[in-house]
């Protein structure tokens, strides 16, 4: 409270002057209140943080130095692991589109292989150690591929029309065909349809 509000409760300016001398200007309840607030939030985290220095001071560094460097081996393991699984898998896939198309089974193929003699490029494509391995399979087990396609011949007939000697006449559909296509030219160009 200030001496303004002290005089508007009917105290004179002299009583005003000793009130606030003797007790100085008083503190709004709701700032007392948010103070008090802080200050029991401050003594409960004081607290807490002793407890934790506490428990601090009875752990074993040496336990958790040991603990750190278990932790660091198995983290190193997993990540050999996890990078030989890949390369192996990387390798399969290669492997199994290598042989699209050439064998009947690639997984049966693909057991068959010593992946091990098998190299990579940065792209994942076989390079090297997959021909000579799949020319040894084909000799031992050649049911496994599938086999090459022969372009076949026929000999016999030729259909009406097919036109493969250009010295024979053309058929009758052709004829027709060419003087539809010379309608509209003089009359000595026109075609007989029937070829005479």
């Amino acid at each position: 409270m200030n001496k303004e509000a002290l005089i508007a409760l009917g105290l004179t300016l002299e009583q005003a002057d000793k009130v606030i001398e003797g007790y100085g200007t008083t503190i709004p309840k709701s700032r007392f209140d948010e103070v008090n607030t802080s200050k029991k939030q401050l003594e409960t985290d004081l607290a807490s943080r002793d407890k934790q220095l506490e428990e601090l001071k009875k752990v074993d560094a040496a336990g958790l130095q040991t603990k750190i460097t278990e932790l660091q081996q198995e983290n190193a393991e997993a990540k050999t692991n996890y990078e030989n699984d890949l390369k192996a898998s990387q390798l399969s896939s290669a492997i199994k589109l290598a042989l699209v198309g050439k064998v009947h089974d690639s997984d049966i193929a693909t057991s068959l292989i010593d992946t091990a003699l098998i190299e990579l490029d940065t792209e994942g494509k076989v390079t090297k150690g997959l021909d000579e391995q799949l020319k040894t399979l084909q000799e031992s087990k050649p049911f496994l591929f599938v086999p090459e396609k022969k372009e076949q011949k026929f000999k016999g007939w030729d259909p009406a029309g097919s036109n493969l000697d250009k010295d024979l006449p053309q058929d009758i559909g052709f004829n027709f065909a060419k003087e539809a296509n010379s309608k509209g030219a003089p009359a000595e160009k026109a075609l007989n349809p029937w070829g005479q």
